[in-house]
């Protein structure tokens, strides 16, 4: 056997291994139950109706798909402390606003309104409708399964407890490519939820821990009472301080709009 021909089996058997590997790690979350999908069209005669079901042709699985999507992003795998979910129940709605999640216990319910499907289709951009119909069902789906702060109150009541659910949502989008940095908002803070928050804490996991994210979202259950700055240095060390991060990062940004302006 020459030299050559053992060197090509060689790279033929480690891009085996890899590729079973990268397969092995794709298909960790394939069996997981996402819960039962029960889409409903409460809308139908609507174009925004039309609209939807031209772009997702098979709304169970494009949902099943994302949740998917967004477990994998929350947690390391099926083995976590996952928010049990049995019943998704998602709706299309002749509403204003855009979307919501609601319900509890196992049961989640999340509507999405065609007057907004309409207004993402504007310009007759079909790509566009797509990617803002699946950023706001990442967002929705990652109130469905993400883990709540302890300790400190609830949603209704308590603005960290909002900013983390709300922040962690929209993080969950960013990370799967559904905002971009066209989308980043320019100062605030990172209590102000929303996309403010999400950019943040997606910087955190670009520029501090690759698995921020996942960290960041199992510190309610490891921080009691939670806090954004307890689960800071309980993900990233006690060295590390929020306010610190946050000005570190409208730095980093500064820099970027000034070299983009050149």
């Amino acid at each position: 056997m020459s030299k050559n021909f053992s060197f090509f089996v060689l790279l033929f058997l480690l891009f085996v291994q890899a590729a079973c590997v990268q397969e092995n790690k794709e298909s960790v979350w394939d069996n997981y139950p996402v819960g039962t999908i029960h889409f409903i069209d409460k809308d139908s005669l609507s174009k925004g109706s039309q609209l939807y079901h031209s772009i997702i042709t098979d709304p169970q699985n494009f949902i099943a798909e994302k949740a998917r999507m967004v477990l994998e992003t929350l947690y390391y795998s099926p083995a976590d402390s996952i928010v049990p979910v049995n019943n998704i129940y998602y709706s299309l709605e002749d509403i204003e606003g855009v979307s919501a999640k609601g319900g509890s216990h196992g049961d989640i319910a999340i509507w999405y309104s065609t007057k907004h499907i309409e207004r993402s289709f504007a310009n007759n951009d079909t790509s566009k409708l797509l990617y803002e119909t699946t950023g706001v069902l990442l967002h929705e789906l990652t109130h469905g399964y993400q883990l709540e702060p302890q300790g400190i109150g609830n949603y209704g009541n308590n603005r960290v407890f909002w900013a983390f659910i709300e922040g962690m949502a929209d993080a969950v989008r960013v990370a799967n490519g559904y905002f971009t940095d066209a989308d980043r908002p320019e100062g605030g803070n990172y209590m102000d939820g929303y996309r403010t928050t999400g950019f943040f804490l997606y910087w955190l996991q670009q520029n501090k821990d690759p698995e921020f994210l996942k960290k960041f979202n199992r510190s309610t259950l490891e921080v009691i009472p939670w806090s954004f700055d307890g689960a800071i240095k309980h993900v990233l060390g006690d060295n590390c301080q929020i306010d610190a991060l946050w000005d570190e990062y409208q730095k980093d940004l500064a820099e970027k709009r000034k070299s983009i302006k050149g």
